[in-house]
């Protein structure tokens, strides 16, 4: 079963800061892009942030300077450094792989979000 586990969200002052973290499981066995995506209240879920296997990034022009994504092939894992943030991005992060299996099938998991929550 593919599974993307997501760490590192909570309650952050505005201005501070907050890294995410999310783990695919083996399962995906080559992964091409890794992407962090966010859904507040009453709007449309957003991409955030993206990284090709490449280390090709695009991010959100809302997020732009203010967040980085990385990424660790070796451990299929994902990054979201959010610094300088505001209200505004209280939201749960939710994290999506797209990659294939060793039967070339084609995967794209999502992980159970995280909620983050920015506040005074």
């Amino acid at each position: 079963q593919v599974q993307l586990v997501e760490s590192g969200g909570g309650l952050v002052q505005p201005g501070g800061s907050l890294r995410l973290s999310c783990a695919a499981s083996r399962s995906i066995v080559v992964i091409y892009a890794m992407s962090w995506y966010r859904q507040a209240p009453g709007k449309q879920r957003e991409l955030v942030a993206r990284i090709t296997s490449e280390g090709s990034t695009n991010y959100a022009d809302s997020v732009k300077g203010r967040f980085t994504i990385s990424r660790d092939n070796a451990k299929n894992t994902v990054y979201l450094q959010m610094n300088s943030l505001k209200p505004e991005d209280t939201a749960v992060y939710y994290c999506n792989a797209q990659g294939y299996s060793d039967s070339a099938r084609y995967l794209e998991p999502w992980g159970q979000g995280t909620l983050v929550t920015v506040s005074s």
